[in-house]
């Protein structure tokens, strides 16, 4: 019987599993922590970023949220829901692929709404700091939900017909979570 021995050189020891560290944290920050940090530096993740993304549609708002809430989009898709992503779908935005997920809702009051005799408010849906959605809501008694764009005067027709949706103060609770929503995500 032959026995062999061999003389380990911790040091080198050290240095491949220091090496292999560094090839594994390497691929890490490569494949799975690009998207974090491009989302990390995407503009809606700060208050004056959402603010201004509203200004930009013509809006004079508060510039503190009325509410900020974590809500869920709903699973299981409901009349009420396809209507509101019909809106959704013709801002270029479509809330399906989000379905199941937890989003951050912020709310903020419009100031210079054409007309307004009641409170006007822009939701905005929030998911890894890019905007997902949103609507803006005249809580009148006739009032409408549109889309982020400022509505013109003289063309009523671009207001969208959501007759069940209701204005965000309104709440109700979504199966699962224990926050109060209003019509955004209903």
């Amino acid at each position: 019987m032959m026995v062999m021995t061999a003389k380990v050189d911790m040091k080198k020891i050290l240095l491949l599993l220091a090496g292999a560290a560094a090839l594994i944290l390497s691929l890490i920050l490569l494949l799975g922590g690009k998207d974090d940090a491009a989302q990390t530096a995407a503009p809606m993740s700060s208050n004056d970023a959402r603010v201004q993304f509203l200004r930009d549609f013509g809006w004079d708002v508060t510039t503190s949220p009325t509410e900020s809430s974590q809500v869920r989009i709903p699973k299981e898709q409901s009349e009420v829901f396809e209507r509101y992503n019909t809106l959704q779908k013709g801002q270029g935005y479509d809330l399906t692929q989000y379905a199941g997920k937890k989003v951050m809702r912020y709310v903020y009051k419009i100031n210079n709404y054409p007309g307004a005799t009641e409170p006007v408010y822009a939701t905005v849906l929030v998911y890894k700091n890019q905007i997902i959605g949103g609507d803006v809501t005249d809580t009148a008694a006739k009032g409408q939900i549109r889309g982020f764009k400022m509505p013109e005067a003289t063309t009523p027709a671009t207001q969208a017909t959501l007759p069940q949706l209701t204005a965000p103060t309104t709440q109700a609770t979504l199966p699962g979570t224990s926050q109060t929503t209003g019509a955004a995500t209903q």
